[in-house]
This record gives structure tokens, sequence and C-alpha cells, in this order.
């Protein structure tokens, strides 16, 4: 065993600041609070209902993590928000659809309408096809210095003693890191010049690292994945990661892509379509937004599949994601996959995947278990990439010249021998002494 790391305890008030209050935040909000009266069960929720092994197998020593690592409690929680619609938690979440009305968001009402979201940084440049009514006015410059000041008075109004953030709003357009992106000098005169490569997420994790706040980034818009956020991610100590919550179709690549590549199958192509009727889905029907989401969907298969060191498996392999806007669905989403695959002597083969799921009823939980983690970091001295927090992103931010680990088993073993780490405990691989007495 190794001495702990030191951390601070989980006391006073956490407060967690959504970036957007739409069906993930309203989802996330409802759940929570459903779950500290009673009424509910956080499925779905490491940090709540997973287990970890500690020592030998036969040590039988297996605990739940919330009573391992010394994680913000529930009912510490304070909620906060920013929106482009006026609309409290309990309107939202009712607009939403995703919840029972009766069963769930009435239960809870009282809560849920006493969350009113702050005016939102917005530009619709960023999100053509979202209309923002409730939005803060200015530039740039005073977008940021609003979002720094709405902080602040959030932490002073609702006396909280720690913060995170998290965004859980729309897809930004694709916008690639450039010049203003490099150093705290170029990001701030990117801003004072309104610069177009600076857009709304960026100012949110740039005032987030700026005030001490972690941030997790929900989305797969460029954030807190440039160098000058990065870096001062690192100068100031506040844990960050991203992007792109991992929740449906590309859930499944990462259980299923490893598979085949364990088993050295080949991958002739493999179609992925998708078909989405929530705000989400209106806003990646704009082929700019989509392209943010493709780039984080594509990435998968290439990191995992490996393809210049597998050329004969994977060397020809034809990959395409499409995202389809299907009012009707609501946020009940249903990602389709045809994986045309090769095995002994050439001899094709196929797998169909038909995964009708639920975007938020998915997305709530990892929203979560980021939230708690993310303040566990700074509690315990961690600042700049959380790289073992992979499991819950998409496009797992790493440091530079780091591929991404995206195979979802991998990614736990990091997340869970992290836990071990920070306190005191062996991590546990298959190579220790105990492997071999016990067998």
């Amino acid at each position: 065993m190794s001495e702990p790391r030191t951390i601070a305890p989980a006391e006073g008030k956490l407060g967690v600041l959504t970036v957007g209050l739409g069906a993930v935040a309203t989802t996330l909000i409802a759940g929570v609070e459903l779950t500290k009266r009673g009424s509910g069960l956080p499925f779905g929720s490491m940090t709540q209902m997973g287990t970890i092994r500690i020592g030998k197998r036969t040590d039988g020593d297996t605990r739940l993590i919330k009573d391992f690592v010394p994680l913000a409690r529930l009912e510490d929680i304070v909620w906060g928000a920013w929106d482009v619609f006026p609309d409290d938690a309990y309107v939202a979440a009712s607009r939403a659809g995703v919840l029972e009305q009766g069963k769930h968001i009435e239960a809870i009402s009282d809560v849920l309408r006493d969350i009113r979201p702050m005016k939102a940084a917005f530009e619709r440049k960023y999100a053509r096809n979202l209309t923002g009514e409730h939005v803060k006015p200015g530039n740039k410059r005073d977008m940021l210095n609003a979002i720094r000041a709405d902080i602040n008075a959030f932490r002073d109004e609702k006396k909280v003693d720690r913060l995170v953030m998290i965004w859980c709003a729309s897809t930004e357009i694709f916008i690639e890191p450039g010049p203003a992106h490099q150093s705290v000098e170029t990001l701030e005169a990117a801003i004072d010049a309104n610069d177009e490569t600076v857009s709304p997420a960026m100012l949110y994790a740039y005032a987030a690292i700026l005030e001490g706040v972690p941030f997790a980034n929900g989305s797969p818009n460029l954030a807190v994945d440039t160098p000058v956020l990065r870096e001062l991610s690192v100068k100031n100590n506040v844990p960050i990661s991203g992007k792109d919550f991992k929740t449906g179709q590309t859930l499944m690549k990462t259980v299923l892509a490893p598979m085949v590549k364990a088993r050295q199958l080949g991958v002739s192509g493999w179609y992925s379509t998708n078909i989405l009727g929530n705000r989400d889905g209106e806003v990646l029907d704009a082929p700019e937004n989509f392209k943010t989401k493709e780039e984080s969907k594509l990435g998968v298969l290439e990191d995992i599949l490996e393809p210049a060191k597998n050329p004969d498996l994977y060397g020809n392999i034809f990959h395409k994601v499409q995202i389809n806007y299907y009012p009707p669905r609501g946020d009940n989403k249903e990602g389709w996959d045809n994986i045309d695959i090769f095995g002994w002597m050439g001899y094709e083969m196929q797998i169909k995947v038909n995964f009708l799921c639920r975007d938020s009823i998915l997305a709530a939980p990892l929203a979560l278990d980021l939230v708690l983690y993310s303040d566990l970091a700074q509690r315990a001295g961690l600042g700049g990439i959380q790289e073992w927090l992979s499991f819950y992103y998409k496009s797992p931010q790493v440091a530079p010249g780091l591929y991404p680990e995206h195979d979802l088993f991998i990614q736990l073993t990091k997340l869970k021998n992290t836990l071990r780490w920070m306190m005191g405990e062996d991590t546990i691989t298959h190579l220790g002494r105990e492997y071999y007495d016990e067998i």
C-alpha cells in the first residue's frame, strides 16, 4: 500500500452550475432530487451504485464507491444554471418530455420551480437552429465578465463552499484550434477583437478556470481542449475533462469494437445512423453543427482499431455516421448500426444493432458522476486534464502527444485504479504476487 493523497473533506454545500437547462440538465436535477426523497434510485450512476474491489479477490473486500472515496453527498448539492430560455426547471423539464409529469416532475415541483436560469452567453452563429431570447447583451468581453459575475453571485447567494460547472447545452459549430487558443495573451486579444474562433463554450470554460471552478464538457464543442485553457487549468490547479457524454451509439462502439479487435476479426464497413427529436437533434440538423458531433463520433473506431497498425484487418474500413432530426421521437433516440466484418479466410459476416435508448436518461447519471468526481479531484489537488474520467466521454481529453483510450473496460480499470491510488490502496492488475498466490 502507498500513502493516500491528502483529500480535503467534502464539507458544506456543493454548487452545481449547468450550462443549459434543457433535457439533460433537468433530468439530472430531477433524478438527484427524487433520490434525495427516496422516490427513485440513481440507476446508471457509478458514484451512487457502483462497487470497487479492494485487495485480493480472496479478501472478499468489495465496497460501494461512495463509501470508499469521500464524495460530496447528494443532500449537499445546490443547483444553478444558464439557459437561452427563461423557463424555470419545472417548465423546462415538462417541455423536455423525458420524465413522467405526475410521477416525477410534480413530486419535486417546489425544487424545480425554484431553479431559474441566468441569462446565457449565446450567439446564434454557433447554433443557428436555436433562437435564444434569454441571452446576455454585449460583446465577448461583456459576456465573459458577466459569466464570472454570475459565478460569484451564485456562490454568495447560495452560500456554497465549492462549485463545479458542467456543459449540458447544445453542440456548437465546428472550430479547430488556432492562433487565438495558444496563450492567455492571444485568447485575451481574441476576446477583445470579438474573434469568431472564441465561442460561448470557451467563454464559460475560461470563466470557470479563472474562478477556480472545475469544468466538465458534455458536448463535442472545442472548449477546455485548447492549449491555453489546458495550461491555465494546470497553473490554477483546476480539474478539467471532456468531451461529449458517451451515451448511446458510441457507447456500443466502445464495447463492440474492442471485441472485434480482440478476436482479430476484420471490419470492412461500419454504418451508423441516428434519429433524434429533441433540441439537440434540432441543433444538429444544421450541417456546421453536425460536423462537430461527427468528428467526435468518427474518432472512436480510428483510435480503437488502429488501422495503420492493423492494415489487413482495418486498413480499408468505410465508416459512416449520420444523425437525422425526427421530432416525433423526442428524447428517445434510436441508433442503427450495420457492421460488415470478416473472419477466417476472409469469409464475410454482419453484426446489426438497433439501440432504442433514452438520451437524457443515459446522460444524466454520467453528468452526476462527472460533477462528483470533478469535485473530488479538486479536493485531492488534481488540476488539469482528468484522463481517468475518459470512461464518460465519446472523445476523451488527453495530454498532447497521447492518443485517447476508448475501450470502455480499459477506461473503467483506469478509473477504479485511480480511486484506489487516491485512497492509498494497491492498484489491481493480473501481474501482482497475489494473482499467483490465488492460483
